[in-house]
């Protein structure tokens, strides 16, 4: 009997296939938040549910910040659930793809500052081009 509750889905998660509560839609051998206790998933789903409360920003807004955020992160289920909810809520596809655009330009600016610091911290002459333990090229 134990075993049958526990291969049960739990309450907000959506029967395969059918998108949840977050607008995920999940794989039916990958279990959302599966590893969480309850106590730590109710603390979350509480937190979550907090942001998207009203504020100062839009629900859309949001949406387009979360689908931001989700790229960045590589988080593949958020970015759909949030997708969703950011055209449900009125998202442009204009809107959309500037927000797009954004967190582009914004990820390319992460690769430039990386080589940024990885060229200071070897102390690279970038004027002619050596390292400063090699001798100056003539």
């Amino acid at each position: 009997m134990a075993d049958e509750k526990r291969s049960k889905p739990a309450t907000d998660e959506a029967p395969a296939g059918k998108p949840g509560a977050d607008g995920r839609r999940p794989d039916p051998k990958l279990r959302s938040y599966a590893l969480l206790e309850k106590d730590t998933m109710a603390l979350y789903m509480s937190f979550y549910k907090h942001t998207y409360g009203k504020s100062v920003l839009d629900r859309k807004t949001k949406e387009l910040i979360a689908i931001a955020v989700a790229l960045a992160t590589g988080c593949k289920n958020c970015l759909e659930g949030h997708l969703k909810k950011a055209i449900k809520g009125g998202a442009t596809k204009a809107e959309i793809s500037e927000t797009l655009a954004v967190t582009l330009g914004v990820a390319a600016a992460t690769i430039v500052d990386r080589s940024d610091i990885a060229a200071a911290n070897l102390g690279l002459d970038l004027d002619r081009w050596f390292l400063p333990d090699d001798e100056e090229p003539s």
